[in-house]
């Protein structure tokens, strides 16, 4: 249980690192001039316990971009839905910090058709005081308080499944949108599919889903759409190959978009 102190150096590595092409040159943020939440997810994405593997990946996935674009600070209870792996999860925990929640929330369901899957998420969990396991059904999750903001990142079209049934995901906007304090924030992050088809055809065939048909289902449930953000645009992207063909995997275009709670 344990929140990381980390030196300025290891600091310095990790923004060297990260940066994009073009940027290596530019100079490390000077600590005393950061604003605290800027401060606060440098230091998480430093922190040693995220393993090798989660910090191969923040070059591809600007962490420390979707966050500050998202909004979360130290202090704020958030939800990391559909947790997977636990990427997300292992830096909003040292990013609330001990005043703040992290609940990292894998379905039921999945949980359920992955016999070591609990076991995964426990311990994904375990070395936060501040991080709890969640895995309760999608058509009754709930949370133990309200929250400030809730991530999910490339799942939407998950709900959206032939073995889910019909208007899971709609369900599933309104339970996140109950779960929010008002001013409240959900980000979703998600593959963009082929451009003309229906709502979420690709769901399954290619694990895609749909900007438009995405937006219309969670305003639905009464959130607004506050901004979306390029940061994972790629044109590059054909959009007709499986998100897990080597070909394209780590690098398809997806679409992002941050909603409130009014």
């Amino acid at each position: 249980m344990r929140f990381a102190a980390i030196t300025a150096a290891a600091l310095s590595a990790l923004t060297l690192a990260a940066a994009p092409a073009g940027a290596q040159q530019q100079p490390m943020h000077d600590m005393k001039s950061m604003g605290a939440t800027e401060h606060a997810i440098h230091m998480a994405l430093a922190d040693p316990a995220r393993p090798e593997a989660d910090k191969a990946r923040d070059a591809a996935r600007h962490p420390a971009e979707l966050l500050t674009f998202m909004g979360v600070k130290p202090g704020d209870k958030v939800a990391d839905f559909f947790m997977g792996g636990g990427y997300w999860t292992r830096i909003l925990a040292p990013l609330v910090g001990p005043k703040g929640k992290v609940y990292a929330y894998q379905p039921g369901e999945s949980i359920a058709r992955n016999p070591d899957g609990a076991a995964k998420q426990d311990a994904v969990v375990k070395p936060y005081a501040n991080a709890v396991a969640v895995r309760d059904p999608l058509a009754s999750f709930s949370f133990p308080e309200k929250l400030d903001a809730i991530i999910t990142v490339e799942n939407w079209h998950d709900l959206h499944l032939a073995r889910d049934p019909a208007g899971t995901g709609s369900a599933v906007a309104r339970r996140l949108y109950d779960a929010l304090k008002p001013g409240g924030v959900l980000l979703v992050v998600d593959h963009a599919g082929p451009a003309g088809e229906a709502p979420f055809a690709s769901a399954d065939t290619l694990h895609r889903g749909d900007a438009d048909a995405t937006k219309k289902e969670i305003e639905a449930a009464g959130f607004r759409l506050a901004a979306t953000s390029p940061i994972y645009a790629n044109p590059a992207d054909p959009h007709t190959n499986k998100v897990f063909d080597p070909a394209i995997r780590g690098k398809t275009d997806q679409f992002t978009l941050k909603f409130v709670k009014p």
